[in-house]
Order: structure tokens, then C-alpha cells, then sequence
């Protein structure tokens, strides 16, 4: 099955996020991100460019290696994660994440609600 709208793949992609560990390795790769992104205009310096991709996805691969242990939802859905791994990070950043998580199913020791498991 694959998901065929960002709303169900979204619940798919916390649970693929339910360690706490894996989330914050992507809250820092996404943190330094937007720190590249804004020194770029400042800076002028163009190896910011190709770093963008080594700080977001090094970091966030690192987490699912080490900590999650299962595969980055980017190689499936590359667009779709690039924009909920934003908006996991907008909701860190606001303090929203941990009731998209409840109603996702991820639960606050990073285990999953049987009853609310996606699997795309």
C-alpha cells in the first residue's frame, strides 16, 4: 500500500519518528538547516548550498541507523518527508508535537498504539 495524500502518509511518518532520540537528531540536522538557509544571504560563501542536504539528512539518518533502526521514509516518499520533517520540526519548535504524536499513536516511551500502526 502507499499513501496516496500527505494526511496519511503524516501519521505513517511519526510513527517512523516514536523515539525521542530519533526526533531530536532531526530537530538538529532541521535546526541547522534553517541557521544555513538564513546565513546565506549574510554569508555568500556557496558551500552552504551543498551542506544543506549533509546537515538535514545526516543527522536524520544517523537517528534512524542508530536509534530507530528502520528505514528514512525518504526513500519512498522523498517530497513528502522533506515537508513533515518541516513540519515535525514547526511543531517542536511551538510545542505542539507531543499531541500529534498522541494522535498519531506514538506514545510518550516511543512505543505504538497497536491500533493506530501505519504500515505504507
Amino acid at each position: 500500500m502507499r499513501a496516496q495524500k500527505f494526511s496519511d502518509f503524516w501519521p505513517y511518518y511519526l510513527q517512523e519518528h516514536a523515539q525521542p532520540g530519533t526526533r531530536a537528531l532531526h530537530y538538529v540536522g532541521t535546526s541547522l538547516v534553517v541557521l544555513l538557509v538564513g546565513a546565506l544571504p549574510f554569508a555568500g560563501r556557496w558551500w552552504i548550498i551543498p551542506a544543506l542536504p549533509l546537515a538535514g539528512y545526516g543527522f536524520a539518518w544517523l537517528g534512524h541507523g542508530l536509534i530507530e533502526r528502520n528505514r528514512p521514509a525518504t526513500f519512498r516518499y522523498p517530497l513528502w518527508s522533506l515537508r513533515a520533517d518541516f513540519r515535525m520540526w514547526s511543531r517542536f519548535v511551538t510545542g505542539r508535537m507531543g499531541r500529534e504524536l498522541a494522535s498519531a499513536g506514538v506514545r510518550p516511551d516511543g512505543s505504538i498504539d497497536p491500533s493506530k500502526r501505519r504500515r505504507l
